[in-house]
Parts: C-alpha cells; structure tokens; sequence
C-alpha cells in the first residue's frame, strides 16, 4: 500500500505544485483553494474549478484526448475511454439536468512511477454519500464518466476516480521487446505503460484504497464532513478493482458492484489460459468460413468463450481477435513473464501451466490474485455472451472463490462466516450481455449490461442502507430485470437466447 504523507495545514500551499484553474478565470474559487490547502503537497498538477454540470453534459466534465501536456498520443485518452465500455451514444445514461459542483483533477504526489491520478467530483446538492470508481483496460480516470459519474452525481453522490497508477500506451515498434502488436494481422506496435518499470498489478488494488481515502478527506473539507457510505463500481479490471476493495478495505468501503470483473489466481483458468486457444484457433475458423461445427470454433468454446454470432462478413469473435485476445494476452505475458519470447515462441501457443516451472509467472499472478473472501456486500453483475472474459471462467468463477471461502473447500464452513452469515453475495447474469456494450450496434442480439449494473447499485444501497433483502441469483432473461422472485435462479442454462 501506498503511504500517504501527512497534509498540510491549512493555508500552507506549495504554489509551485499546484495549478488550479476556473474556466476563463485566472484565479482560483473559494472551494478550490481549500481543496488545495487540505490536500497540500498530496496533489500536483492540479485542475479545480466550480462548473455548472458534472454530467457529461458539461463542456468541461471529460477533457479532451492527448490534452495533458508531456505526454505522446494515446497515453491519456479520457473521451475515448468513457465510450469503451458502455452503450452507444443513444442508449448512454440519461441526464436529466445540470448537477453543479466542484471538479477537481490531479496527479497523486505520492506515486513513484508519476503516473497515478485522481478524479473528484464533487455536487452541490451532496446526498452524503462517496462512489469511488475503478478503471477498465488500462484507461483513466475519466473511463467511467457515462456508466457511472453520470448515473450517479445526478443522485447526488459524490464520485471519485482512479486510473490504476498508469497511463494508457504509446505507439512503438517490433525491435521494443515491451512492445505489442495491435492485433496479429498489424504491423503496427504499443507500449503499454503498465508493462514498463514500478507498475505491478499489484498497484491496482492500491490505488482504489487510496483514491477512497483522499475523497473522503476532499469530502471532509468540502461538505464539512466524511460520507455516511461509501460504495466501490467498475468495469472489467475496474470490477476486479472493486473485488480487491470489498476484500481488504472493509474500513472504507461499505459495498460494492463489480460489472463484469476480471478473476484472478495463479491456477487455471486465468487469462493466460483462456486467451491463448482463441489466438491459436482464429486462422483455422476463418478458413473453415466461421464454420460453428469446425475443429477451430470447438477449440474456442472448449476454452471457455460464448459462440459466435455472425451477420455476413461480421463476427462477434472477429472484432475480440481484431481489438482484445492476442493483444490483451501480449499486456499480461509481458507484465507477468516478461522472458517469454511472444512473438518468436508464438502468442496463441503461450504454455501457461508449461511455464510455471519455467518462470515466476505464478507467484506474479498468485501477487494480486482475487481471494473471494468478501468483508462486506457484493454484487456481480456480467453477460454470458462475454468473449473477453468467459463468464464461466471470471464472474462465476469468482462466485464460486467466494463460495469456497464461506464454506472451506472441503465443505465445511469457511474461516470466517459461512452463507447466511456473512456479507451479501450475489451473481447476476445478463443473458446475451457482452463485455463490450457498443457491439450491440453490429449485433442486436446481445443485451446491454449497463442498466443491469445500475440497477444493481441501487439495490446495494437499499440492502446495505435499509437492509433490504437483495434479489437472489439470476439469469436476466433476454429483455428482463433483476427480480425478486427470477424465473431463473441461479445460473443461465443457456448462454444465448437467439
């Protein structure tokens, strides 16, 4: 964990450190500058400003792309990142109205890597209460500004952001040995930066934590007081960020919702065991014509991976093999086994259990592994139709580490509760959800999951809050809602519904 230096009085402020900014103002508002004298040298580079909307709908909510200065095209990406994930424009989180507030953007001092940033929004009509949220992919802070800033702050919750300690990637070339392809078609190469020296995956969970504490001292200083609760959300790594923040931050987090998160332990599967089939096994599905009876397309689904959903030339496990399979498995090699030659030994026939003896690549991934054990409420809520993260193989693999912690592998009851007594837990599926919400343009059979997640939240907050009981675990039929009393309890028995 990252230690955080004790703040400054107030009043005592590096300028020099410090850059606060009010639309077409020079000089800083009342808010701001007490923001800056409690946070002291904690923040640097620091943008603050009063703004008449934190929604999105705001001119100055998400900065633009390749806008922080020093730094190459694609390191620092917030209005692509804010799309990556959820819905098309059309189906985005409604806005109602303008919620006015403070904003505050900044660089974490503390970060040796120089990296780590922070996001503050901050309402005027606060409700008391803190979502802090995790980053997808490798993305900033501004990742969840449409699924979860803009469902949120217009409820009145103060929301905070992280980006994991790491920017995105810059372009490169075959002769860096950090470097990626963008698919195994291109000739074109990236960086990522969480490849590059000091950035763990460790920090990841690190970094959650420590975006909740300096919130809720923003809160303390902006409101007068700390939030009565505080929930944890995101996406994909930002889900398994929130995992890691119901499972060693109980202090801090009060709940959580993880949509769609990405499992980790060092047995298999993980995803340096799911991903190399699919990379090995994509040429020969394309040559057999997206045969669903070939040997190839078998191989693929005997990975773990929903079926494909084909409309002529356009393919759901086309566009994962184009943007995420080979190039997500290049990221986590490099980062957890850095002395495999990816591209010499080849990429789909990366050996994961073979280079166990070989290499640390366990003890790598067993460093920031998900333990399931739960201290407070969880909800999880993921597609059956992902095709980044089988859901078999993540989000009810996780169900079943909680499960095995709460009743001991051996079926007895776990070290600390058992079912009914501990936390929450629940699993809900979205049926024909995938990882990707913008694919439902090309394929309208998939169901967005964003508004399942949403409504997860909620329901959270009323359990968490009013002790409400929460649903039980479902399967959301194609075109259904959580429910109390589901058709289908437990899991999908398919994971499509044409």
């Amino acid at each position: 964990m990252i230690r955080l230096p004790a703040f400054r009085p107030a009043g005592v402020l590096a300028a020099s450190a410090l850059a606060l900014f009010t639309p077409g103002i020079a000089t800083a508002s009342a808010p701001c500058e007490a923001l800056a004298a409690r946070f002291g040298d904690l923040l640097v580079d620091v943008v603050c400003f009063e703004s008449p909307d934190l929604t999105t709908n705001g001119a100055s909510t998400t900065p633009l792309n390749n806008s922080l200065a020093g730094l190459p095209p694609f390191a620092f990406t917030p209005v692509t990142d804010r799309s990556v994930i959820s819905p098309v424009l059309a189906d985005k989180t409604l806005i109602a109205g303008p919620v006015p507030g403070v904003q505050l953007e900044a660089r974490i001092a503390a970060d040796p890597a120089g990296q780590a940033r922070i996001l503050l929004r901050l309402p005027k009509a606060w409700n008391g209460r803190l979502v802090v949220a995790g980053a997808s992919g490798t993305r900033s802070e501004f990742n969840g500004d449409w699924a979860w800033s803009d469902y949120v702050v217009q409820k009145g919750y103060a929301y905070a952001s992280q980006n994991k300690g790491v920017y995105n990637f810059r372009f490169s070339s075959a002769a860096d040995p950090l470097a990626c392809r963008l698919n195994p078609a291109s000739s074109l190469y990236v960086n990522f930066y969480d490849d590059g020296p000091g950035q763990p995956f460790t920090r990841w969970a690190e970094y959650m934590v420590d975006a909740a504490r300096l919130a809720r001292r923003g809160l303390k200083v902006n409101y007068g007081k700390e939030p009565r609760f505080t929930y944890a959300v995101g996406t994909s790594n930002g889900g398994y960020q929130v995992r890691r923040a119901v499972e060693t931050a109980p202090d801090l987090f009060d709940g959580g919702v993880d949509w769609e998160g990405t499992f980790v332990q060092e047995a298999a599967p993980n995803l340096l065991t799911d991903l190399p089939p699919a990379v090995l096994n994509w040429p020969d599905y394309v040559a057999s014509g997206f045969d669903p009876g070939s040997t190839a397309a078998k191989n693929i689904v005997a990975a773990g991976y929903p079926r494909d959903i084909v409309h002529g030339a356009a393919s759901l496990w086309a566009n994962h093999w184009a943007s995420f399979w080979e190039l997500t498995l290049c990221q986590w090699q490099k980062r957890l086994d850095p002395a495999y030659d990816t591209y010499g030994a080849g990429t789909g026939t990366y050996n994961y259990v073979a280079r166990l003896s070989a290499s640390d690549v366990g003890g790598q991934m067993a460093a920031f592994a998900t333990t399931g054990r739960i201290r407070r409420p969880l909800i999880t809520v993921a597609g059956t139709m992902d095709a980044l993260l089988p859901i078999d193989h993540h989000a009810r693999a996780y169900a079943r580490a909680v499960a095995a912690q709460r009743h001991g592998d051996d079926g007895e009851r776990g070290r600390d509760h058992d079912r009914d007594e501990g936390p929450a837990y629940r699993l809900y599926e979205v049926q024909n959800g995938n990882h990707i919400e913008t694919y439902r343009a090309t394929f309208p059979e998939l169901e967005l999951v964003q508004p399942h997640a949403q409504r997860a939240f909620d329901l959270l907050v009323e359990h968490v809050e009013r002790k409400a009981s929460l649903p039980p675990d479902q399967c959301i039929p194609r075109g259904g809602a959580i429910a109390a009393s589901p058709g289908q309890p437990g899991h999908c028995a398919r994971q499509f519904a044409p």
